[in-house]
């Protein structure tokens, strides 16, 4: 099956997760290529690209290359998903069965066949940390009101809230992105600002432009939806994630102070923390080999201290 894998970063901010993200893909038996769309330099690990109308090829590892594709969209990045989606497999890739993306701050865990076996049940999709909204919940209640009258009919009733930042998709349903693109537009014209990604108060119908679009997107869609739950992106208290590792919120893993926030906080490093660093290595070098070894003997020191403070 032809595969292709998309993300999206800024500036110098994930090029540290675009990296280990690559490196876990690779570890795991993807062949093929990253499009990576970005606003700002590429990472300095890219080194000798090719520069080819418009865009810039970097070969990782035999078999694996990475495409970047330089991007000034009106909206934030996260809510240019599904319009970058199209982008790709329209002009870069119209020969693929199947289209993946993934946030540049996740690493997979498991065999890269998995996700191709995924989307043949339908639209490949995870639950968000905060998972539960019910069918009759007053959000839901608030897109059907608002977006009925707008001409989308709302066929599937759910009762969990879908994270956006992964998605899977097969050639036969990547109508599927047209309508959460065209979901986003709705919501444009009902108030919703793209630029941002969100407003900080859930109460709102639109508080997240990217997630809510998607997800009322799976309320509307003809296709099958396959969700997997919240041990897809180990959001799942206890561990227990097989899929991937998502390091969600404003701290990343190649940001956090770890001893600090073990010694005040009793928070040890999480499961994303350290798929990231089991995933700097190889074939992108993120950091100089004794960077990377004190860097991983910081990790291992918060974790047995966070989890003793913790028990204390």
């Amino acid at each position: 099956m032809k595969s292709a894998v998309c993300t999206l970063f800024g500036g110098r901010y994930h090029h540290y997760g675009l990296g280990a993200l690559a490196n876990s893909l690779f570890a795991h038996g993807f062949r093929g290529t990253i499009f990576a769309g970005y606003d700002g330099p590429l990472p300095p690990w890219a080194k000798n690209v090719r520069a080819d109308d418009g865009y810039f090829d970097f070969e990782v590892a035999d078999g694996l290359d990475i495409r970047f594709i330089p991007l000034q969209p009106q909206v934030h990045f996260s809510n240019y998903k599904p319009d970058f989606l199209l982008n790709v497999w329209n002009k870069h890739c119209p020969q693929a069965e199947t289209l993946f993306y993934f946030d540049p701050d996740i690493t997979i865990k498991c065999r890269w066949k998995f996700f191709e076996e995924w989307v043949e049940a339908g639209i490949a999709i995870c639950h968000d940390v905060n998972n539960s909204m019910p069918d009759n919940h007053p959000i839901r209640y608030a897109w059907r009101k608002l977006l009925t009258p707008q001409g989308l009919l709302f066929r599937t009733s759910f009762d969990d809230y879908f994270n956006a930042g992964f998605i899977g998709v097969s050639s036969k349903n990547n109508s599927f992105l047209k309508l959460w693109r065209d979901t986003q537009i709705l919501i444009q014209k009902l108030g919703a600002d793209l630029q941002g990604i969100r407003t900080g108060d859930r109460t709102l119908p639109f508080a997240f432009r990217d997630q809510d679009a998607l997800n009322i997107a799976c309320m509307v869609t003809e296709h099958d939806v396959s969700p997997v739950g919240q041990n897809g992106m180990d959001f799942q208290h206890g561990g227990g994630g097989y899929v991937m590792s998502h390091a969600v919120g404003i701290l990343k893993p190649w940001n956090k102070r770890f001893l600090q926030m073990a010694l005040l906080h009793a928070n040890p490093p999480s499961g994303a923390d350290k798929e990231f660093f089991l995933n700097a290595t190889s074939p992108v070098r993120l950091y100089p080999s004794i960077v990377l070894s004190y860097k991983r003997l910081v990790l291992l020191a918060a974790s047995c201290l966070g989890r003793f403070m913790h028990r204390g």
